[in-house]
């Protein structure tokens, strides 16, 4: 999967067990935020920044989708302790995680941000390792956020 191709489709219950799948929202700009497992401390400052800022993802056209393989029940928790205001989809079956590379050797997704066009073309995609950045609460929003402007 590179830069060019179609996104893979997809199905996944969210965090309210509501189904997304991934062919309703063609005609959007969609950010896919693969992460590697709810309240730990990297991934919980990464999606609270994204939060955070989900206004001006949104005024840019983007519309949020973060993916674990955690379970519907703990991402339910996880989603109403901390407020998000943007699906988390269950990938327990590790499916899509594969489909997209961002399933780690340990078995969980990797951290990976996929961001596809409104005509489903992958346009950006980068894997990230938390060592990489100082200030993980800024993982990538600043990168992102430049990219759509």
């Amino acid at each position: 999967m590179k830069v060019g191709d179609s996104a893979p489709d997809f199905e996944l219950a969210d965090q309210y067990g509501n189904e997304f799948k991934l062919s309703d929202h063609i005609g959007k700009n969609i950010m896919l935020v693969f992460y590697p497992r709810e309240e730990t401390p990297v991934c919980t400052k990464q999606l609270c920044s994204y939060n955070d800022n989900l206004e001006e993802f949104e005024a840019n056209g983007m519309f949020v989708v973060a993916i674990s393989t955690d379970s519907k029940k703990s991402l339910a928790s996880f989603s109403k302790k901390y407020n998000f205001d943007f699906p988390l989809l269950s990938d327990s079956a590790k499916s899509v995680s594969k489909k997209y590379d961002a399933l780690s050797l340990l078995g969980i997704s990797k951290r990976k941000i996929v961001i596809i066009n409104k005509d489903g073309k992958i346009v950006f995609q980068k894997s990230v390792l938390p060592v990489t950045y100082l200030k993980p609460e800024k993982l990538l929003s600043d990168e992102i956020l430049k990219l759509l402007k």
